[in-house]
């Protein structure tokens, strides 16, 4: 649950907050959470990768116990030393509160296991994949470096522990989606929730503004595309008739940067889209061992080599080309959205008109160029929480007054030329139910989620085996781990 960054009044509305950033914070990362036991030198099942199996240990260090669970004190250690390093803000957030969210995901866990949640093996290992695959690509593909900062001895010790960390933290996910995947609020619950707020507590909402662009995207010529399609076919030629490394090409020629480090390789599985339809179609339809045609893409032209099936997996690598721009392109481009641009400013066109007639920017176009907020999927962008560098285009810029001509790029087009207006701005202002009717909703969404799940944990807590230990004991916990009732 992601909340709305608001100044609120109301201690109801912060509790909302808190207790939805505690689930976020427990959800950015691979923490092996376990529980709590500590006073006395107990006798209890000795934990394997979170899990307590059948040998009896002496319990140091064992900070509790939930079913079948366990937690070290170490974990809570290390999950506050990982979400400092990801840049969490933990100031306001005691240590008992973040101990209290490692309690409640081995809950969820742990019933997961009760209801017989079923485990997709080949999802967490697609998973672990792509992790080291991205942790490698930071790292210039160097594996003694992962292993160091990992504190491994072995890329299979540490593939072995993401995979159960992995494993742990789905059976969490799908308990807790079971819980809260149904709940939905009524437009009349939404009023409800917003009348209970006292006048004088309703929170109140930072500016926020709409916008709208016009995109022109350089034209690539059927020359720049031919020698890019000509030039994949020699690699795909080099490798199967002389014998050379598809690998050593992706380093020196791919223009795929996430990929580079790793060889450009991928792991697809037929059950878990990844990537673009068209890459996908390409890769499902090879065998083992085979390199594609090339193939385009809204990113460029790719050629795939199939190196490994696994059942419903398939690990690929490929080397993605991009057709150069031609100075005659980028100028006409320039060219033609200047035109445009002096056409709105002298009142022959309006933006919106404008846009629908000339933009490149299909997802735009169609709505007058009106874009649209990737968070709350509205027209609205709250201001203080505008993308850093889309408001640095934007941040002089007078209502319905026309940007100047801007150069930019996105994942798929390296070079592209814009102008941008304010349509509407809307000023700080008090919560209003008829303007701010989808964030009033959300809130009241996540109010009805909180208290699910807070009813769901009170039944579920008294019917598990908990167990917390030392320090702990006098955490004023949220929920009733201690039982006290």
């Amino acid at each position: 649950m992601i909340l709305q960054k608001m100044q609120l009044k109301t201690i109801n509305f912060k509790r909302i907050i808190k207790a939805s950033l505690l689930v976020c914070f427990m959800s950015l990362n691979f923490s092996n959470a376990q529980e709590i036991i500590n006073d006395e030198v107990q006798q209890v099942e000795q934990p394997k990768d979170s899990v307590i199996n059948k040998t009896r240990i002496k319990a140091d260090g064992v900070a509790a116990v939930v079913g079948d669970f366990i937690l070290l004190e170490s974990d809570l250690d290390r999950e506050i030393a990982q979400l400092k390093a990801q840049g969490a803000d933990l100031k306001d957030i005691t240590r008992c509160e973040l101990f209290g969210s490692l309690l409640e995901s081995k809950l969820y866990a742990h019933q997961a296991i009760q209801d017989s949640v079923i485990v997709n093996e080949l999802y967490i290992q697609s998973r672990v994949d792509q992790q080291i695959q991205g942790i490698l690509g930071q790292l210039n593909g160097d594996m003694d470096r992962l292993l160091k900062l990992y504190k491994k001895e072995s890329e299979q010790a540490l593939r072995d522990e993401m995979f159960e960390i992995n494993k742990n933290g789905y059976l969490a996910q799908e308990m807790q989606a079971k819980v809260t995947g149904d709940i939905e609020v009524t437009p009349e619950e939404v009023r409800t929730f917003f009348n209970n707020i006292p006048k004088d507590e309703r929170p109140v909402f930072g500016t926020e503004l709409k916008l709208a662009e016009i995109v022109i995207i350089p034209k690539v010529t059927e020359e720049a595309k031919q020698a890019v399609i000509d030039k994949l076919k020699g690699f795909k030629t080099d490798v199967e008739e002389n014998g050379s490394s598809f690998t050593t090409k992706v380093l020196f020629y791919t223009e795929d940067s996430g990929s580079k480090a790793t060889g450009g390789k991928y792991t697809l599985n037929r059950k878990q889209p990844r990537m673009v339809k068209e890459f996908r179609d390409v890769a499902f339809s090879m065998q083992e061992g085979e390199i594609s045609e090339p193939f385009e893409t809204d990113f460029g032209y790719h050629i795939i080599y199939l190196e490994k099936i696994r059942g419903q997996e398939y690990d690929v690598r490929h080397i993605l080309l991009r057709p150069e721009l031609t100075q005659d392109a980028i100028k006409e481009a320039k060219d033609k959205i200047e035109e445009i641009r002096e056409k709105i400013v002298n009142g022959t066109l309006t933006f919106a008109e404008a846009a629908r007639e000339f933009s490149d920017q299909k997802e735009t176009k169609y709505e007058g160029g009106q874009l649209t907020n990737p968070t709350t999927q509205d027209f609205n962008f709250e201001l203080t929480r505008m993308d850093p560098e889309l408001y640095s285009q934007i941040q002089d810029l007078k209502d319905g007054e026309i940007s100047e001509v801007l150069q930019d790029e996105d994942r798929i087009n390296r070079l592209k030329f814009k102008i941008l207006t304010v349509t509407d701005r809307i000023d700080d202002h008090e919560a209003d139910f008829a303007k701010d009717y989808l964030k009033i909703k959300n809130l009241a969404l996540q109010d009805k989620q909180i208290k699910a799940v807070a009813k769901w944990q009170k039944e579920t807590i008294l019917n598990t085996y908990i167990k917390i230990n030392g320090e702990y004991r006098d955490c004023d916990f949220q929920s009733n781990w201690l039982k006290k009732e």
